[in-house]
Parts: structure tokens; C-alpha cells; sequence
């Protein structure tokens, strides 16, 4: 019997069998036993900055980034944690911004910035979205020299100490998120995430899955978090129960750097070869819509070798109860994947043409598209699932039924229960 995760619990099954299954997950690492006094340690001792009680005055103007409901961060205990060093260096509770990190995904609601934040800190500090497509809201920082157009959000720019919070996780994009990539991305403007996640950065062979060497996804988010003024990070990494494995704080590339290095040991597992099939996990809240669900099979498939064979498939448990998802960019993937004729049209028409930020994601799906098959288990959309040119099943059961069909029952299944927190790197 296997298990991966579905929604908030979990989806068993077994494999035919004349299936062969494997498992992988990331490596097995305690986690740490107090988080709470984890982070405290972290912020009283940061890497490659003064701590935060002594880089803040009375005065200052300061405002925390921190990420939105699709990213699992503990930030009911990181940004709590910031206020008490905050509140120790005699910063006013007025004088605080606290930026939800949306990038170009829908709005926070109340509920969610209570479940991020804790309703203490929801009620005592002034709590904001980003507005990526609002000018006004929106600070012109220039252009980088690989010629990102950098807007960032006004409360960030305009304060006098700039802080993220952040998940050091592997990423599609930037090869590894965190650090600077909360500001960057999160608190940017439309035209900075419509250029670094457009077609050109997306071919390009540095970007990859935990790569951040020669990545220019990386250099680019990078660059802006420079300009925006980002000054300190509270990151950290957690395991595939979203416990706290380890914690920095500090310089926003120093600490964001440690944290990469003890990641990669945890995350990036070897796998002997290529694998018929694969089964990837994803869970709440990542399975809440499909823009967040089907980032597993790209996962799986932009590591440095896909993980499925050609003309393979990736079987994915998502729940899907908001569809496509609900913000401007999940709603521009849909439509470009629903509207197309073909897999091809999505890819032909997005190095034609270009696309807005969201449908990026179209992009990268339709690149996996082209090699390997999707099926999406127990949706409750599964018309979406189908617009969007993959497969729905309601069981798993039938999931496998149809891959046997079209591949034969003799088949090698790669199992990763939890598929963006493993990073499986096919040997030699």
C-alpha cells in the first residue's frame, strides 16, 4: 500500500501487479525540537549582519515582506519573532508594514492573513497585499543590465529597513526560492514577473530546477531585491511535514546561501534511471488550484533529467477545489491552455508572441505536454483538468488502468510523495 498526499489527508493505493513501484523522499532529518526558540537563536545570531535590534532604530519606517497562502513558510512564528526584535530596538507599531507577498496571485483574505500571521499580529500592525498591476502602489527602480524592468512595491522601496521571511525549497525558476525571491517576485510589479518568467528566461538552459549557478531567473531576482533596498531574511527549510529542519537569518545572500547548501543535502535524492511512470504528491495548499498542482509534473520533469521517460506519464493527486485558481494569473494559465488547438499552439504562440506573467506557467506545461502525459486524480474540476490538456480520473485506480492501456502492464512507477520537496536526480 502507497500513500500521497491529498487536499489535507492522504490518498492510498496500491499498483497492479505487474508494476514495479519505488519510492523516494528527501533525506530523513530531524527536525528542530523548540521552532520558536530556533528562530529566536536565528535572529540573535544572523549571518553576515549586525542583528536586527541593533540595524533598527526608533523612527525607522519598516516594512516585513512576507509570503502568501500558496507557500507553507511559518510565518505565524518568523514574523511574530521580527516584531519582538523590532519592538526591543524601539520601532512603533505605526512605523510597521507588514506586505503580503502576493506576486500576480489573487489577493489575501482576512482568514488567510489570521492563518499566516495569527490574529495578534493581524489586529495590532497594518497588513497589506501587493498590487502588482497598480501603478501607484508600484516604485520605478530601473532596469537591470540583463534588462529586467524592476517596480517594486512602495512600502518596501520607501522604508528604511527592508526584511523577508521565505521557504528555502527547490524552485522551477530560480532553482531554489527564499531569500531575495519574496521581494523580488513577491512585492514586484506586473512588468518585472511578466519578463523574468517569460519565454526567453523559461528556455533558457540555466533555468532549472535547484540550479542557481549561471541561472539568470537568479541574477535577476537577485538584482531587484538589491535595488528595492532588501537588507535582512528570516528563512527557513522545512521536510515533507512542514516541520522546521533548520533556520538563518542575517544578509539576504549569506543566509540565503547556508540554507541552500543544507537544502540541497535534504532535497536532491539520486534515482538509478528513468521511469516509466511517475506518481507525485502534492497537498494543501499547493493542490488548491491547478496553476499550483501542476507545478509537480514540471518539477519532475525540469529536474537535471525528467524523471519519466518520453511519452511517459505523471500521475498527480490534486483536488483542485478552486479550479484553475482564482487570481490574474492563474486565470490567464487556463485560458491559454483551454484556448489553444494544441499543445504546440501554446508554445509556438509564446515564443511569437510573448505572454503576461501567469501564463508562464501555460508555457511549462505545454513543454512537459510535448514529452510526457499528465493525469490529474480526483479533481473536483475535472472539465478544467481536461481544457487544460491533461487527463482527469476520479481514482487512482483508474489512473493506472489508462496508463496500462496505453503503455502495456509491464511498467517501472516512481513514487515521490512529496513531488516539490523532492528533487530526484536520475544518475550519471
Amino acid at each position: 500500500m502507497y500513500r500521497v498526499p491529498y487536499s489535507k489527508s492522504y490518498l492510498e493505493f496500491d499498483l497492479p501487479p505487474t508494476m514495479r513501484g519505488t519510492v523516494v523522499v528527501s533525506r530523513p532529518v530531524s527536525p528542530v525540537p523548540d521552532p520558536k526558540r530556533a528562530v529566536e537563536e536565528a535572529l540573535a545570531h544572523p549571518i553576515g549582519s549586525p542583528p536586527l535590534r541593533e540595524l533598527a532604530r526608533p523612527g525607522d519606517r519598516v516594512c516585513i515582506v512576507f509570503t502568501d497562502v500558496t507557500r507553507a513558510s511559518p510565518d505565524h512564528l518568523l514574523v511574530p519573532a521580527i516584531l519582538r526584535e523590532l519592538e526591543a530596538a524601539g520601532v512603533r507599531d505605526e512605523d510597521i508594514t507588514l506586505l503580503c507577498g502576493i506576486g500576480m496571485h489573487r489577493p489575501s483574505t482576512p482568514a488567510e492573513r489570521v492563518e499566516k500571521l495569527g490574529p495578534e499580529v493581524v489586529a495590532r500592525y497594518r497588513v497589506i497585499d501587493n498590487e502588482p498591476q497598480n501603478p501607484d502602489a508600484l516604485v520605478d527602480l530601473g532596469v537591470t543590465p540583463g534588462g529586467v524592468p524592476v517596480q517594486v512595491h512602495r512600502a518596501a522601496v520607501e522604508a528604511d529597513l527592508l526584511i523577508a521571511t521565505g521557504l528555502v525549497e527547490p524552485h522551477q525558476y530560480a532553482g531554489y526560492s527564499g531569500g531575495r525571491k519574496t521581494v523580488a517576485v513577491g512585492a514586484a510589479g506586473e512588468p518585472l514577473i511578466a519578463y523574468t518568467h517569460g519565454p526567453a528566461f523559461i528556455d533558457h538552459p540555466g533555468t532549472r530546477l535547484g540550479r542557481i549557478e549561471g541561472n539568470p531567473f537568479h541574477e535577476a531576482v537577485t538584482e531587484a531585491a538589491r535595488r528595492a533596498g532588501l537588507r535582512f531574511i528570516l528563512n527557513v527549510v522545512l521536510d515533507d511535514e512542514k516541520n522546521i529542519l533548520k533556520v538563518a537569518a542575517g544578509d539576504p545572500e549569506a543566509a540565503f546561501q547556508k540554507l541552500v547548501a543544507f537544502a540541497r543535502t535534504v532535497y536532491e535524492v539520486p534515482i538509478p534511471h528513468q521511469y516509466d511512470v511517475a506518481i507525485g504528491g502534492v497537498g494543501y495548499p499547493k493542490d488548491t488550484n491547478l496553476y499550483q498542482a501542476s507545478r509537480a509534473p514540471t518539477y519532475l520533469h525540469f529536474a537535471p533529467t525528467p524523471v519519466v521517460r518520453r511519452g511517459g506519464y505523471y500521475i498527480i493527486p490534486a483536488r483542485c477545489e478552486e479550479g484553475a485558481g482564482e487570481g490574474v494569473g492563474e486565470q490567464r494559465f487556463y485560458r491559454a491552455l483551454r484556448d489553444a488547438p494544441s499543445v504546440q499552439a501554446v508554445l509556438d504562440d509564446a515564443r511569437k508572441h510573448g505572454y503576461p506573467p501567469g501564463q508562464q506557467r501555460a508555457f511549462v506545461v505545454a513543454k512537459m505536454l510535448e514529452e510526457a502525459k499528465v493525469i490529474i486524480v480526483g479533481s473536483e474540476h475535472p472539465d478544467i483538468v481536461a481544457e487544460c490538456k491533461m487527463i482527469p480520473a476520479a481514482t487512482m485506480e483508474e489512473a493506472l488502468t489508462i496508463v496500462a492501456r496505453d503503455l502495456g502492464p509491464d511498467l517501472d512507477v516512481l513514487i515521490v510523495p512529496h513531488a516539490l520537496l523532492t528533487l530526484p536526480v536520475v544518475e550519471g
